[in-house]
């Protein structure tokens, strides 16, 4: 249901760590909104270095663009964002001011997967059955 995608420029990141960081946004998103881990994507998207650019000049910031069904509390998803945020630091060896995080939302019925409309926030249960 949630998906994050990473965006960084290429060779910033191994793949030893994007495997530790989808984990950790895995683990951390599960335990914020309260889904099961197997609901979480994660997509890592890698420019070419020449492509990636923060105040008009070649840079290699870490972005985080989450989406989660909208009907979470406020407070979650600000809990949620600096916890990413900590966690891509920490994992990517990048500087706190160099990660970006920012949490979209819209309504659950704006979305679909595996061919069923996605269940409102607390709902996953009736939503797993046949």
């Amino acid at each position: 249901m949630p998906v994050h995608t990473c965006t960084t420029a290429q060779g910033t990141l191994t793949a030893e760590i994007k495997a530790a960081l989808a984990a950790e946004i895995t683990r951390i998103h599960a335990a914020v909104n309260r889904v099961p881990p197997a609901y979480v994507d994660v997509v890592f998207s890698e420019l070419p270095v020449d492509s990636v650019f923060v105040g008009g000049e070649p840079g290699r910031p870490l972005l985080i663009s989450g989406w989660a069904r909208r009907g979470h509390p406020q407070e979650a998803t600000t809990d949620l964002a600096l916890r990413l945020s900590a966690a891509a630091s920490d994992i990517a060896g990048v500087g706190w001011e160099h990660v970006l995080v920012v949490i979209q939302d819209s309504p659950a019925r704006s979305a679909v997967e595996g061919g069923r409309v996605l269940p409102e926030p607390g709902a996953e249960t009736t939503w797993l059955e046949p």
